[in-house]
């Protein structure tokens, strides 16, 4: 396990959960993963494994504003469900608005096929979202 600590990216979705990790000195994304969401304990359980697995203090969370910048249903489901972590990590708030379509473009790109395995692109949109964060710091 790294002595330093990675940043986790999050893409919540109802079924799926994309997770994406920073390197150890936070400068970019190295690993990706899926969580299934069969419950939400089952979820913050495996997300809560992973943090302590790549010993992460701050996660950044896909929030999808609405196009006019304000709080939509969605945005507010997954700040609900990321709350039971807040006590342990630093939580940070991502505007995730298009990311979805910013992976499939991605993976279009790179020739995936994506259409039968929507994980892959939850785990492109949490490496975009991280890509993002990490370029605004």
């Amino acid at each position: 396990m790294d002595k330093l600590n990675r940043i986790l990216a999050l893409d919540i979705g109802d079924k799926r959960i994309g997770a994406a990790f920073s390197d150890p000195f936070g400068i970019f994304v190295s690993k990706s993963e899926l969580i299934l969401r069969e419950n939400d304990k089952k979820a913050l359980e495996a997300i809560e494994k992973l943090c302590v697995e790549y010993n992460v203090q701050k996660i950044v969370v896909g929030v999808p504003y609405n196009m006019d910048g304000s709080f939509g249903f969605q945005a507010k489901k997954n700040v609900e469900f990321i709350a039971p972590l807040k006590e342990k990590y630093e939580i940070i708030y991502h505007d995730e608005r298009l990311t979805s379509f910013q992976a499939e473009e991605a993976l279009k790109l790179q020739k995936v096929k994506y259409t039968k395995n929507k994980g892959l692109v939850d785990m492109k949109s949490a490496c975009i979202i991280l890509e993002d964060y990490l370029g605004e710091q």
